[in-house]
């Protein structure tokens, strides 16, 4: 290592292999930030600086001991390698390799198994070189510093001249650059233009020392300053006399010297600032720093660097600097080696760190207003470059270099704490325990870095969504982000979370409420713009619902141990609802196929004929296209994509019943029902025998109901439509209606096993599964339609044959045979259309109706209808053959159910055969039973009900109105007045 010292074609490997390293980190791509201290004179190059830096270093450490300097020549440097005067000099002490680094374990800086003197480039070792002595310090920094061994020596052989013309004298009390200027000539110099730009440098740095970053202010009026901005302007052009008694010279020593003495008092101080200025002094100081870091690896700081360490610290007398500065100073250098060698060494972070936890201390000490500056500007540095990487942390950290990240936060968080907390004055006139810098900074970047990664998902998104455009089925672009806000939010959870949370206990939740509310801002727009279910809506409003609840139970999980259990957290997060925007397009779904089933059937019935040819079965097909809609329709619904088949069954159930219920009632609608056919009571009158039935149903005053019963009936009109045979068609329909209800009931409940949301309790009970009003429209149409052809047959369509002829003149020429003949051809035409299973309701109605209008011949048959006791026998015999009919010798009705709607004829018939003058006291008996007291003077008339009874007053006077004898005639008279004819 000797050879470090001898000319500059000798340089050893570290010199040659710096220039390698140097050049590889700058090719990288890798530059330093710049600097925070500010910018010097613009014509200070680097290497002016490193130079002069070097100068003052050789001379701190060669007057450090007080004893006088002595300069060896590198020739004899093997010779005297071990006398006294070597080693009383700090940088001539020789350093081991194998001294472990006190200050690099306090760093947290891994040792390498080596000296940095023998690593070479990218970590291999380079050659040893041959060396009888062991490598000095001072050797260690001129070989860091790149600086030749003629360079080293001439400064030595100045320093050694100066120190003998000024015996006693400190090296503070001395300007360095102008006592060198004073010590060589051109002849010291390879050549006159080496000469001339030493000499340029020296100016330089006494220009920017003195009049550009001066210690003290200086007055425009300062009449050194400008001589010495004259003398140095024209020194850079033409070199400079420096022999000792030369004019310029004195010129020069007098206006430095004047402007390095000056002190805030006003008298001469006993040491010169000329290197000691901001930000000269701290840029000088930067380059003594970096030197302590490996020529052959930038990125490793040196192992034997405590003892270059402890000599760079003996320059602060100079540069005016303490521990404070150096600490801020040595964090800035960790920081930006780091940076400037493309971030590959985490332990220089890691070093930075820890030195600016120092730093942090210091500011906390100390309220200097020029320490406070430097301070703000290096921490606004290092915050401004962590924050470029932390505010979008995605972008900046992955698998290969998630390790640096907790330091990167670390540095930025230690950086904002000093900003705010000791710096700002703001943040002073608050209470401190206000504000939690850490972990509002940890929220910023949580909160940007997510919403930066939300739109870049986003716009990945839109693009996976443009080159799957022509694939089948593609996604929607909200559906393929919920999937890939779902993975980033796990990432963050599983990746940056653990770290971030050293600094914010609830950093997951934090970046999940950030990424629900970017996805609900996109979302919201999306439910607003879209009118109707389509299965791209469902796929979103589907994924969001997902991602929800994905979000949700990690920002729960995070937020568990917080006192508030995480509820600050999820009122961050507003619900997306999304299970309520399908709810509601749904509805809106159902709503718009209603309607169209609405319509359907508007339109279909306008074109019903009912004809009952239509089919074989005798349904119309209007009835069997209903039922095939109502199938389709909960089809279409099951094949929804949705989550809630279940909750908004009830919804599409309620509406198709309603649906069947609006086809039943308007296919009723017109068909009349059994009061439509009865025909009013007339007047009571006496019976004329021989008369003529004439005008029976016409009254000048018609009632309500006859008036009504006329608008409800088609038939009226003569409407083929609601013809027997079309009615029956539609009795046969709403049979066939509420038989397919069972079948579609059940086929709705294995739909909804197969539907991916359905759960046991859903079908553990049956509400909004059924029909509920479809089955008694059904059974209350069949009944009205039922009763209605049986009254329109017997008291509309046989009309001619029952009151035209029944009865009228002589009972026994005037019977029953022609209208059963008619009525058995009725019965047989229904049988042939009507289902099975309505058959026996109807004939049983059609016999019910017959009964009815049996009695009211027999009771309300007008004046030309009269009866004597011995007519009983033919209208006894005549009742009797109407029942034949339906019972059809066992093929027709029931036994029973014959006996139970002829109960009432059977009741009145008896009182035919009763002589006129029992029916006449029986009258007078019911009569007073029924109004008492007021009916003794005289009977009044009793109303006509219309329910016949053999106990009922106005049944008996009716059987006395129609007796064809003189007695029934003088009582009706006398008590009423009724008179023959009406």
């Amino acid at each position: 290592m000797a050879s470090l010292f001898r000319d500059r074609s000798s340089l050893s490997k570290r010199d040659s292999l710096s220039t390698t390293a140097s050049s590889r980190f700058s090719g990288a791509g890798a530059a330093s930030l710049p600097s925070p201290f500010g910018d010097l004179s613009p014509s200070l190059s680097s290497t002016d600086l490193r130079d002069t830096a070097y100068e003052i270093f050789v001379a701190a450490c060669r007057t450090s001991t007080g004893k006088p300097l002595t300069y060896i020549p590198a020739s004899n440097s093997d010779r005297l390698s071990n006398s006294p005067s070597m080693s009383s000099s700090p940088s001539q002490r020789s350093i081991t390799s194998t001294a472990a680094s006190k200050m690099k374990k306090a760093l947290g800086l891994r040792s390498s198994s080596g000296s940095g003197l023998s690593t070479g480039s990218a970590g291999s070792p380079s050659p040893p070189v041959k060396s009888k002595r062991p490598l000095t310090v001072g050797e260690l920094m001129r070989a860091q510093m790149r600086v030749t061994e003629n360079n080293d020596s001439r400064i030595r052989r100045a320093l050694l001249r100066i120190a003998a013309g000024q015996v006693g004298k400190r090296l503070e009390s001395m300007v360095l650059p102008l006592e060198l200027l004073q010590q060589f000539k051109s002849s010291d110099f390879p050549s006159q233009e080496e000469y001339h730009s030493w000499q340029r440098r020296n100016l330089k740095i006494l220009e920017a020392g003195l009049l550009l970053h001066p210690y003290l202010p200086i007055e425009k009026s300062n009449a050194a300053s400008q001589r010495l901005r004259q003398l140095i302007h024209g020194a850079l052009d033409k070199p400079l006399e420096t022999g000792r008694n030369n004019e310029s010279m004195q010129i020069l020593r007098n206006a430095v010297m004047s402007l390095a003495s000056r002190s805030s008092e006003g008298s001469l101080a006993e040491s010169c600032h000329w290197a000691d200025g901001f930000p000269l002094n701290l840029r000088l100081y930067e380059i003594l720093l970096e030197a302590c870091f490996d020529a052959n690896d930038e990125t490793s700081i040196l192992e034997e660097v405590d003892e270059p360490m402890e000599l760079i610290k003996k320059t602060w007398p100079i540069l005016g600097l303490n521990q404070m500065l150096h600490n801020l100073c040595f964090s800035w250098v960790l920081f930006n080696r780091y940076v400037s060698t493309g971030q590959v060494e985490n332990d220089l972070l890691y070093a930075a760190d820890s030195q600016l936890a120092e730093v942090a201390k210091d500011a906390k000490a100390t309220k200097d207003p020029t320490y406070s500056k430097i301070l703000s500007s290096i921490l606004s540095s290092i915050l401004g470059w962590a924050e470029k990487r932390l505010l979008a942390y995605h972008d900046t950290f992955d698998a290969g270099n998630i390790s640096s990240m907790q330091s990167i936060v670390s540095l930025g968080v230690s950086a904002a704490k000093v900003l705010v907390e000791d710096i700002s004055n703001e943040y002073r006139r608050r209470r401190k325990t206000e504000v939690d810098v850490a972990r509002n900074r940890i929220d910023t970047y949580i909160r940007s870095s997510l919403r930066t990664a939300f739109a870049q998902r986003m716009e990945q998104a839109d693009s996976s969504r443009r080159a799957s455009r022509n694939q089948p089925n593609p996604l929607p672009v909200l559906a393929i982000l919920a999937k890939d806000v779902g993975e980033l939010a796990i990432k963050e959870k599983d990746v940056f979370s653990p770290i971030l949370k050293m600094w914010h206990p609830f950093a997951a939740g934090v970046a999940v409420a950030t990424l629900h509310v970017c996805y609900g801002n996109e979302l919201k727009q999306f439910i607003s713009s879209i009118t109707e279910l389509t299965p791209d809506a469902v796929q979103v409003l589907r994924a969001a619902d997902k991602l929800e609840k994905d979000l949700v139970l990690i920002a729960v999980e995070d937020s568990v141990d917080s006192e508030d259990g995480g509820k600050a957290i999820i009122r961050e997060m507003p619900p997306y609802e999304a299970d309520t925007a399908i709810a509601n397009m749904v509805k809106i779904w159902i709503k718009t196929r209603l309607d169209k089933v609405k319509d359907w059937i508007d339109r279909n019935l306008q074109q019903e004929v009912w004809n009952p040819r239509a089919n074989q079965e005798g349904f119309a097909p209007s009835g069997v296209e209903v039922l095939r809609i109502i199938d389709e329709t909960l089809d279409a619904f099951f094949q929804l994509p949705i989550p809630s088949h279940p909750a908004l069954l009830p919804d599409i159930m309620s509406g198709l019943d309603r649906c069947l219920q609006y086809y039943i009632t308007k296919a009723k609608s017109g068909c009349g029902s059994r009061n439509t056919y009865i025909p009013t009571m007339p007047a009571l009158t006496r019976c004329e025998a021989g008369t003529k039935f004439q005008n029976v149903w016409k009254k000048k005053d018609k009632p309500v109901h006859s008036q009504r019963r006329s608008s409800q009936s088609a038939v009226a009109n003569g409407d083929t439509s609601f013809g027997v045979p079309q009615i029956c068609v539609r009795i046969n329909t709403f049979q066939r209606i509420r038989a397919e209800l069972e079948v579609l009931e059940k086929r709705i409940i294995t739909l909804l096993r197969n539907s991916e949301s359905a759960h046991v309790e859903d079908f553990s009970n049956g509400l909004g599964k059924k029909f509920e009003l479809t089955p008694a429209a059904c059974l209350e149409g069949v009944k009205q339609l039922s009763e209605a052809v049986a009254y329109k047959i017997i008291f509309h369509d046989l009309s001619h044959v029952l009151w035209d002829r029944l009865y009228v003149g002589e009972p026994s020429s005037s019977r029953i045979e022609f209208f059963l003949q008619e009525l058995e051809q009725n019965l047989t035409t229904i049988a042939d259309i009507v289902h099975e299973r309505v058959r026996t309701r109807i004939v049983a109605d059609i016999m019910k109706a017959a009964f009815d209008g049996f009695l009211l011949v027999l009771l309300a048959g007008g004046p030309s209808r009269a009866f004597s006791r011995q007519d009983s026998q033919i209208i006894e015999d005549d009742f009797e053959a109407l029942k034949e009919l339906f019972w059809a010798n066992g093929d027709g009705l029931p036994t029973d159910v014959i006996n139970k709607f002829s109960a009432t004829v059977r009741d009145v018939l008896p009182l035919y055969r009763t002589d006129t003058e029992s029916l006449v006291e029986r009258f007078r008996q019911l009569t007073l039973e029924t109004y008492g007291s007021s009916a003794k003077s005289r009977l009044p008339l009793p109303p006509t009900s219309g329910q016949w009874n053999p106990t009922e007053p106005n049944t008996l006077l009716r059987v006395l109105c129609y007796r064809n004898d003189e007695v029934a005639s003088r009582f009706l008279k006398k008590t009423y007045n009724l008179p023959k004819k009406i």
